[in-house]
């Protein structure tokens, strides 16, 4: 078992190397950060700090990158994340009542969207481009289609299942 100290240090020169593959250019900010992001899942306060730091650039700029571009999380998200749509389409279909079971499901709220496990994180987004399928549900990247509650308690219960099994490991 990998302890939480280890697991940080690895991640944290994982940055070292991203910003040495991307040769220290400041250019390459929104990309650098994106690697970062992948790495962590979102992008830690001290983490924004050492990029400033490494490429040679105002701890105040990274951040308005980092809170500008609706894609970068400045809070730590879940193993998974559940998307639910809530454009027109999904809407009308009743996405708030397939976010409203999930936020009862998980235990989760409009003020609370990660479980403390994090396992889960819950956002209610726009649109997910996908309006045929209406009510969707993206889970990390698996679209789902024409969720109602009954169904999403299968998906959330199916992820559970899965990650409750013991990893096996090839010899």
């Amino acid at each position: 078992m990998i302890t939480e100290p280890n697991k940080n240090l690895r991640q944290f020169q994982q940055v070292i190397e991203i910003i040495e593959r991307n040769n220290h250019d400041r250019a390459r900010l929104i990309p650098i950060l994106q690697q970062i992001q992948d790495a962590y899942r979102f992008l830690p306060p001290q983490v924004l700090t050492y990029v400033a730091t490494a490429l040679d650039m105002p701890v105040a700029e990274v951040y308005g990158v980092a809170t500008f571009y609706a894609h970068f999380s400045l809070e730590a998200k879940g193993k998974y994340v559940v998307k639910v749509c809530d454009g027109t389409a999904c809407h009308v279909k009743g996405s708030s009542k397939l976010l409203d079971a999930l936020y009862k499901k998980l235990r989760l709220n409009k003020e609370k969207h990660t479980t403390d496990d994090m396992m889960f994180t819950i956002e209610a987004v726009s649109c997910l481009g996908a309006c045929g399928l209406a009510p969707v549900m993206v889970v990390n990247e698996k679209v789902y289609g024409e969720v109602n509650g009954k169904r999403c308690d299968e998906i959330i219960d199916a992820i559970v299942e899965k990650e409750s099994q013991p990893e096996t490991v090839n010899e």
